[in-house]
C-alpha cells in the first residue's frame, strides 16, 4: 500500500511539473513567419523577393509603423493616420493631420491586403509595397521628412541598431532595409475573416437581407469592386462632381483622359472607414448608396458603367447596406499582433 501511494505521489509530481513547463520560442533570422494567402484569394502581387519573411523582421516593421521618430518633429507615425480600430484608416476624419497640424487634401485610405496591390495611393503614384512609405514620409503635409534623415535617426538609436542587427544581420541601417522592414508588417495586414469570407468558404450563411444585398452588389457594383478583394485596382471617375477640383490620376499620367479618376478602393471594412471617397465627402453608407443610386454627376471622364445611377429602391438600399456590413473583419481590428508594441 505504501508503495502504491508513493507511486501515485511520483505520478502526480511528474504531471504537475509538466503542466508548469512552458515552451519558449526563440525566433532567428531563418524562421519563416506567417504570410499565407487565403484559399479563396488570388496570388499576391508582393512575393518577398530578397526580403524573406521572419518574425523578427515583422516585429521590427511593427515598431517602425507605430514610431513617431519617422516624422520631422517626431509627432506623427504611420499609425497616426492608420488606426487599427478603424481597419487602419484614420479616426473617421475627412483629412488627416500631418506635422504641425497641417491638413492633407485626400482622405487617408484603409490598409489591408496590401500584398495584392499592384499600385498605391489614390492616384496610383507608387507601384511597389516597399516604396510606398516614401510618399507619406516625404510629403510636407504628412511626415515632412527626408529618407536620409530617417536613416540617420534610426542609426543614432541603440534600440533600432539592435533590432536591425537581429532581424537583418546588419550593423548599419540602410534605407532599403528600413523600407523592407515596414513591408514585413504591412504585408501581414490581411483581411480575410469577415462574415462575407465565411459565406464564400461555406462556414456561415447570410440572412435574407444580406443575400439580396449580395446579389444587388454583384449585379451593380462588382465590375469595379471585384470579388473577393472587392477592388479591381483600376482608376475611375465615380461622378462626384461635374467640375473637377482634384485631377487625380491625371497628375501621374499627364493624360487628360484620366482627369478626376481615382483608384477603386476595396470595400472591406467599409463600415469602419468613413468618411468615404477620395475627399471624404460622405460620412455614412446611406449617403454613399444614395449617391450611386441617384446622385451621379456627369463630366467628360465619368465612368460609363455608372450611367445616370442605379436607381435603387428604398428596400434595395437597406439590403445593399446589410451586405456591406458583412465586410467587417473583427479579427483584423482586434488582432494583438497588429497593435502598438510595448518597448
Amino acid at each position: 500500500m505504501k508503495q502504491f501511494v508513493l507511486y501515485l505521489f511520483i505520478v502526480f509530481f511528474v504531471l504537475s511539473c509538466k503542466k508548469k513547463t512552458v515552451e519558449v520560442k526563440v525566433y532567428s533570422e531563418s524562421d519563416r513567419w506567417g504570410f499565407e494567402s487565403p484559399s479563396h484569394f488570388p496570388s499576391p502581387d508582393y512575393q518577398f523577393v530578397n526580403n524573406e519573411q521572419t518574425r523578427l523582421r515583422f516585429e521590427l516593421g511593427r515598431y517602425l509603423f507605430y514610431d513617431t521618430l519617422l516624422s520631422s518633429d517626431q509627432t506623427v507615425s504611420c499609425s497616426s493616420c492608420h488606426a487599427q480600430a478603424h481597419a487602419f484608416a484614420d479616426h473617421n476624419v475627412k483629412f488627416s493631420k500631418g506635422v504641425g497640424g497641417v491638413l492633407g487634401h485626400r482622405n487617408a485610405p484603409a490598409l489591408s491586403n496590401l500584398a495584392w496591390y499592384p499600385n498605391f495611393m489614390w492616384d496610383g503614384g507608387v507601384n511597389h509595397l516597399e516604396v510606398q512609405p516614401l510618399a507619406p514620409l516625404t510629403n510636407p503635409l504628412e511626415m515632412n521628412e527626408t529618407m536620409s534623415n530617417v536613416v540617420s535617426k534610426l542609426n543614432a538609436s541603440s534600440f533600432y541598431k539592435e533590432k536591425f542587427k537581429s532581424a537583418y544581420g546588419i550593423d548599419e541601417i540602410t534605407d532599403q532595409k528600413f523600407l523592407q522592414a515596414l513591408a514585413q508588417f504591412t504585408s501581414m495586414l490581411i483581411s480575410s475573416n469577415t462574415k462575407y469570407d465565411q459565406y464564400l468558404t461555406g462556414t456561415t450563411t447570410f440572412t435574407d437581407k444580406e443575400t439580396r444585398g449580395l446579389q444587388l452588389f454583384r449585379d451593380n457594383c462588382a465590375h469595379c469592386h471585384k470579388e473577393p478583394l472587392l477592388t479591381d485596382f483600376s482608376f475611375r471617375n465615380s461622378g462626384v462632381e461635374t467640375t473637377i477640383v482634384d485631377i487625380g490620376r491625371e497628375l501621374i499620367t499627364q493624360d487628360p483622359n484620366d482627369k478626376g479618376k481615382f483608384k477603386v478602393p476595396s470595400l472591406r471594412n467599409i463600415d469602419l472607414t468613413y468618411p468615404y471617397m477620395h475627399d471624404g465627402r460622405f460620412f455614412t453608407l446611406t449617403q454613399v448608396v444614395d449617391f450611386y443610386s441617384d446622385g451621379i454627376q456627369q463630366s467628360a471622364t465619368v465612368d460609363p458603367t455608372l450611367g445616370d445611377g442605379f436607381h435603387f429602391t428604398s428596400q434595395e438600399k437597406l439590403d445593399l447596406i446589410a451586405f456591406l456590413k458583412t465586410l467587417t473583419d473583427y479579427y483584423l481590428i482586434g488582432n494583438p499582433d497588429f497593435s502598438e508594441p510595448k518597448r
